[in-house]
């Protein structure tokens, strides 16, 4: 799992980066000013040593013979080194080719590359240094003589007079800045924390209003508005989504017209259809009761019994479009009794002689709570699709030596049992050739029909959908599968007491 740089909580991160950029901003401002401080205390240190020097030295340097003489050179440095006061800098002088002379034992050290450069410089020369782990300062300085007559410029002597010295102090001011820069920083850091959350929370109140209103309207409730000040872009968000909530809510109420028309539509088509399709049931029935006997002829019974089929066929299609407009209403009631699941289980496959062709197994003793009306019709659906596609033939297909050995072999197995949960699972399983991997997903819609292939068939494609809403009804589930070894599966799940 990658893991994030910041925090994921935007308020959050929006704060991490305002300190941030506080810390840097104070860092680089600390930076600067420690530099031009440091580069001033240090600038300074050196102007004052070549005046100092230079001051000495043009004092001293009229008493100074043409050539002077080590002795004379030494009596200078020792003048030098008292001349420097409080700086205690140790002098040393010497000529361009000559060794360095110095009134104390050992010499002071000089960098070498500044003894090189003055060699042939004409102006002072500073460079710092290290020595024995404490920063010092090297100063080497030209001497010019005066000229005769004494109208004539100064010329070069080709002494030079070095000077050292401690740059310690100079160092504990450079530390006590670093410290004052550190200390300064860190309450810049901190006091930075206040407008950050104050910033946060002000460029977030219109996102977390986004957001309410958002997770209002995923509740349904379409009429949501958020208020909406200012003209930047959290503002324009605001508006966006004032104009999508008012699309969304004049598409949502075309829709609820249009299927609040559609099931009225169906429902009031079942109902009017339902009277003259009872009385045509009747008539066939006795006309069919006709075509039985004989007394008609070949060609008139074979369309008298197509008719009473067909008539069958529409009116419990109707039967099933008025429990759907039942369910679409919401006027579909449980009236629960506590039941025997296995006795309603024979008596649902009895009621429709489906207890040859059918392999039962529910345990003794399990009840359960249910409309037995409503069960009854979704084991109805599971039980006849699992016969219609995946059961034994007709026993009239069947030679009469075999029809034991068939029902013993039943292709259709229904199980019901208690699970870990409390709840009720009854599962209906044939040995078809299963459902296509297209069909499968929809094969609760309405009018959904697994065998595409063919036109007509004698389910109304409506069962499935009946049996889905009866077990959403008690509280429960239905799902549809394809076994492993084949045949397809319906599980149902319902809770033993639906509240």
């Amino acid at each position: 799992m990658k893991r994030r740089l910041l925090p994921g909580g935007l308020g959050t991160r929006m704060v991490v980066a305002f300190v941030l950029v506080s810390s840097l901003s104070a860092l680089t401002t600390a930076a600067l000013t420690f530099y031009q401080a440091r580069t001033a205390i240090l600038q300074r240190a050196q102007d004052d040593a070549v005046r100092d020097l230079r001051a000495q030295l043009d004092s001293l340097a009229p008493d100074l013979p043409a050539r002077p003489a080590e002795a004379d050179l030494r009596t200078l440095v020792l003048q030098l080194d008292r001349a420097g006061g409080a700086r205690d800098w140790r002098t040393a002088a010497g000529y361009r080719d000559g060794r360095l002379i110095s009134a104390r034992s050992p010499a002071p050290d000089l960098p070498v590359h500044l003894t090189d450069t003055a060699a042939s410089a004409t102006t002072a020369l500073v460079q710092r240094f290290h020595h024995g782990g404490q920063p010092r300062l090297a100063v080497a300085l030209p001497v010019a003589l005066p000229a005769a007559p004494a109208d004539r410029p100064t010329r070069p002597s080709g002494l030079v007079v070095y000077a050292t010295f401690s740059l310690a102090g100079q160092q504990r001011d450079i530390t006590s800045l670093v410290a004052a820069a550190r200390a300064g920083a860190l309450p810049v850091v901190l006091a930075s924390i206040v407008p950050a959350l104050l910033a946060a929370r002000r460029v977030l109140r219109p996102v977390r209003r986004l957001r309410s209103a958002a997770e209002t309207m995923a509740t349904g409730d379409l009429d949501t508005r958020v208020e909406v000040t200012g003209h930047d872009e959290l503002a324009g968000l605001g508006r966006t989504f004032n104009t999508m909530a008012a699309t969304l809510q004049a598409d949502a109420a075309t829709l609820r017209s249009m299927e609040a028309k559609a099931r009225r539509f169906a429902a009031d088509v079942s109902h009017e259809l339902r009277t003259p399709l009872a009385a045509m049931t009747a008539v066939t029935g006795v006309l069919d009761h006709d075509a039985a006997s004989g007394d008609l002829g070949p060609d008139a019974s074979e369309a008298l019994t197509l008719v009473a089929d067909e008539t069958r066929k529409l009116a419990h299609m109707v039967e099933d479009l008025m429990e759907i407009s039942r369910f679409d209403a919401g006027a579909a009631r449980l009236d629960l009794d506590e039941i025997d699941v296995g006795e309603l289980l024979r008596k649902t496959l009895a009621l429709r002689h489906w207890q040859d062709q059918v392999d039962v197994d529910v345990p003794e003793g399990l009840r359960a709570r249910l409309d037995p009306r409503r069960v009854d019709v979704v084991l109805a659906n599971l039980t006849g699709n699992a016969l219609r596609h995946g059961g034994p033939q007709a026993r009239t297909q069947v030679p009469a030596q075999v029809q034991v050995q068939v029902q013993a072999q039943a292709q259709v197995r229904v199980r019901a049992r208690c699970s870990e949960a409390g709840s009720l699972v009854i599962t209906v399983r044939d040995s078809g050739p299963g459902i296509a991997d297209a069909v499968l997903p929809h094969v609760f819609d309405r009018f959904t029909k697994g065998d595409t292939a063919r036109a007509r068939s004698a389910g109304s494609g409506l069962g499935l959908a009946i049996a889905a809403e009866n077990a959403r009804l008690h509280g429960g589930t239905l799902t549809a599968a394809n076994a492993p070894e084949g045949g397809a599966v319906f599980t149902l799940t319902l809770p033993r007491d639906p509240v």
